[in-house]
């Protein structure tokens, strides 16, 4: 298998073959990957006109049916100022609706309408049949093994930026 990477580390050996490029091997993949990924999900939203970023706080909201701002934005590790820009724009939409609590009227509680669990219920479904496709290729104990693998270097970087 010869790709972009091993181009890449290949070429910097050339250059500078004292440095060690193998992390790049597993590194420079994972990115690769993650922006080829991105680039297929931003055109399945863009053509319901929504970012990546606000895609994701609909599926916690499906997920999680109400949360307040300041939970969302603990679960997507954003600002509040962001959040609420998200929210903002999503509710124009119709897609999210904002009541006061009614235990705290300081405490805004964030839910989906029925227009946006019915773009979740359609989005999320071609978002996962993107994923599988590019994952065809791996047999399920190696798809088994490589999330274990990713998670214990997620693991890794989390506590280190902790």
């Amino acid at each position: 298998m010869s790709d972009l990477i091993d181009r890449v580390r290949r070429q910097w050996g050339e250059v500078r073959p004292e440095l060690d490029t193998s992390g790049m091997a597993v590194i420079g993949r994972v990115l690769r990957l993650a922006s080829l990924i991105r680039r297929d999900t931003d055109d399945l939203l863009a053509g319901h006109e929504l970012t990546r970023a606000e895609f994701d706080v609909l599926c916690a909201l499906r997920r999680n049916e109400v949360l307040n701002p300041g939970q969302i934005s603990r679960e997507m590790l954003s600002s509040g100022a962001a959040i609420t820009k998200r929210l903002d724009r999503l509710a124009r939409m119709g897609l999210v609706s904002r009541t006061a609590s009614e235990r705290d009227r300081r405490v805004v509680q964030v839910r989906l309408t029925d227009k946006g669990v019915e773009l979740i219920d359609e989005l999320l479904p071609q978002q996962l049949a993107a994923e599988r496709t590019a994952l065809a290729n791996l047999s399920e104990e190696d798809r088994r093994t490589l999330a274990a693998l990713l998670g214990t270097v997620l693991e890794t970087v989390e506590g280190v930026a902790r």
